[in-house]
């Protein structure tokens, strides 16, 4: 059965599987294919909706840990390293409480295990702060310009901004409106303590989306985990400090 996601690859080897953030997409992780793609088989999906990647419906988490399963056997990958990032990080939380067993390593980068209340104050003020530009007619080139200048931390990588602001600009609006939607009904904190492979955790030192004592603290709940942070890394450390980012990534896969 084709699952219906695009995705990138790069090498042979031990399956490294990489998730991309709610304006991200399968380039977001371009740099890390690049570099790890010499001694594993590195991937990274469109997530369902994203790039050539069909939609499922409903666009929750559940599904989309079911759809990245349907892909995996598609693609021949039994078991892997799964590396996720912000929404992705949540996605790869949400698959080890219905597919552990593929699971060997579990890297989680500038995410949380909740986003609280969906009919909280503040979820309500982050829907409309992220979805109301788009009911107001802006574009989502516009949203990208808007919005990623605030994710990254001081002394980015320009190429790294450049390839953020590309890829939120071609995610489609729909997309966008509904992966807001899910983000602020998910909550697996009382999951953390059954993840039983070894995790790390990795976070941006100035990351607000994804504080880094959120992360340490997260850390702390899950067994066997690591905790890593990238010195002056914004939300979106694979990319706008990708030379920090990989060495911690290589590190840990080489203990």
């Amino acid at each position: 059965m084709n699952s219906g996601i695009s995705y990138k690859c790069r090498g042979v080897g031990p399956a490294l599987v990489f998730l991309h953030g709610v304006g991200g997409g399968a380039e977001s992780w371009d740099t890390q294919l690049a570099f790890f793609g010499d001694r594993f088989r590195a991937l990274a999906w469109d997530m369902p909706g994203y790039g050539g990647s069909a939609a499922v419906a409903p666009a929750d988490f559940p599904q989309w840990a079911d759809a990245l399963a349907a892909w995996l056997d598609e693609i021949d990958v039994e078991r892997c390293v799964l590396v996720g990032h912000s929404i992705g990080g949540m996605i790869a939380q949400q698959f080890m409480t219905r597919h552990a067993v593929r699971v060997t390593r579990l890297v989680l980068s500038a995410t949380s295990p909740a986003f609280g209340r969906p009919d909280g104050d503040f979820q309500r003020d982050f829907i409309r702060s992220r979805i109301g530009p788009l009911d107001d007619g802006k574009t989502m080139s516009e949203l990208a310009a808007l919005f990623i200048p605030g994710l990254v931390g001081p002394g980015a990588d320009p190429d790294g901004i450049r390839n953020a602001v590309s890829t939120m600009s071609r995610v489609a609006p729909q997309t966008y409106r509904d992966a807001m939607q899910a983000l602020v009904r998910f909550d697996l904190r009382d999951q953390l303590a059954a993840i039983s492979v070894p995790t790390l955790l990795v976070a941006g030192e100035h990351d607000k989306a994804a504080p880094a004592k959120v992360m340490e603290r997260m850390a702390e709940k899950i067994p066997n985990a690591d905790y890593r942070c990238v010195a002056g890394g914004g939300h979106l450390a694979n990319m706008e400090r990708a030379e920090t980012f990989n060495t911690i990534l290589s590190d840990y896969l080489d203990a």
